[in-house]
């Protein structure tokens, strides 16, 4: 007989990990608080490594249909001083598939193939250890029970509670995210600034960061460090309230720059939180946690990558488990695996957070001159 399992969230971690299952023939119950795959904007971008997203795409066998759908153009970097001064101006080789991107819409479409979500169940929290196994309960008032939960629901995980008691802290950095539509078009000349890729501008305590997606659209991101109350005097739901704001923030900085403020059309404010570096937790059998259930990081194109690859190798331990009561060794040693892959990258992009977004410009410059190619 063939265990229950359930992931709870339809993320970039718990589809991946329903997929590769599904590839494997072990049906998974994927179960999702949205009511349906569009009810929220998708997001913007992400590039996904050849060694960690990319590995998770071939181990769910989609590989080449998301190289087909994948931007490798989009790697492309530029740097600029506050002036408007290009400091740094990368671009991919022809044939660089190291990190191409892909929207988070077509990712999203691409993994759902025949899957079969569950929309509009929200889970509030889950009971391990119960006679029939970990007892799942719904906003609804129902309840169901399964021999494995995983935990794919992002950073406040209702998951997450049942095998440890951290939360997310914040940073000090705050993002606030608008966005600009048929960039080409109506707004040549910053298409001109983007390029094909990203643009990243940094200052004292701040940075403007702006990247394409397909389409014509463009994600910009404001960051900067500010207590998580900077906001208390002004209405963020008042978008000209918020430019003028941002533009007050940032002002001295070249006029291209912050024409990517300017023509803003809508305004999302979003505090970066992150769990400890090293989060780990006592193994419960019948519950683990994938992507930022376990592991919020800084957003610096490591935590989809991550989340993908868990799904990916979990769903594959889980299939090779020989017996029923395999299932429980296969979940406690993933675990061990993980921790020790994603504390590796916790302490990379909290180091990358604190130099990307410092009183020392300069140290932003530097990170990039690490990793990218000379």
């Amino acid at each position: 007989m063939r265990h229950r399992i359930a992931v709870v969230g339809s993320g970039p971690a718990g589809l991946t990990f329903a997929r590769v299952l599904h590839r494997h023939g072990y049906p998974v119950a994927l179960l999702e608080r949205d009511p349906a795959p569009d009810a929220r904007p998708p997001g913007g971008t992400l590039d996904l490594h050849e060694a960690l997203g990319q590995l998770a795409l071939d181990k769910a066998g989609l590989l080449a249909e998301f190289q087909a759908l994948s931007r490798p153009e989009g790697q492309a970097m530029r740097i600029l001083d506050t002036d408007g001064t290009v400091l740094r101006d990368w671009q991919p080789r022809p044939d660089d598939r190291a990190n191409p991107e892909i929207d988070r819409g077509q990712l999203r479409d691409l993994l759902l193939g025949p899957l079969d979500v569950q929309w509009g169940r929200g889970v509030t929290h889950v009971v391990p250890g119960t006679r029939d196994g970990v007892l799942v309960h719904f906003a609804d008032g129902r309840q169901e029970t399964f021999d494995l939960v995983v935990g794919a629901d992002g950073a406040w995980s209702r998951i997450r509670p049942a095998v440890s008691s951290a939360t997310p802290h914040y940073t000090g950095v705050t993002r606030v995210e608008t966005s600009l539509d048929d960039i080409d078009t109506r707004h040549p000349d910053l298409a001109r600034l983007i390029g094909d890729g990203s643009v990243a501008v940094y200052g004292v305590n701040r940075a403007l960061v702006a990247q394409r997606s397909s389409g014509g659209h463009v994600k910009v991101g404001a960051q900067f460090r500010a207590p998580l109350d900077w906001h208390t005097d002004l209405d963020l739901d008042d978008v000209e309230a918020v430019r003028s704001s941002l533009l007050a923030l940032f002002d001295g900085w070249a006029a291209s720059v912050l024409g990517l403020l300017r023509h803003g059309t809508a305004f999302v404010h979003r505090p970066l939180y992150v769990l400890p570096v090293s989060h780990t937790w006592a193994h419960v059998p019948g519950v683990t946690l994938l992507g930022d259930a376990a592991h919020l990081m800084p957003p610096l194109g490591a935590g989809a990558n991550l989340a993908m690859l868990e799904g990916a190798e979990l769903a594959e331990s889980i299939a090779a488990a020989p017996g029923p009561g395999d299932l429980d060794e296969a979940v406690r040693a993933f675990e061990e695996q993980m921790w020790a892959r994603a504390g590796r990258w916790a302490k990379i992009t909290t180091a990358g957070l604190e130099r990307l977004v410092s009183p020392d410009p300069t140290q932003a410059l530097a990170v990039f001159d690490e990793v990218q190619p000379s």
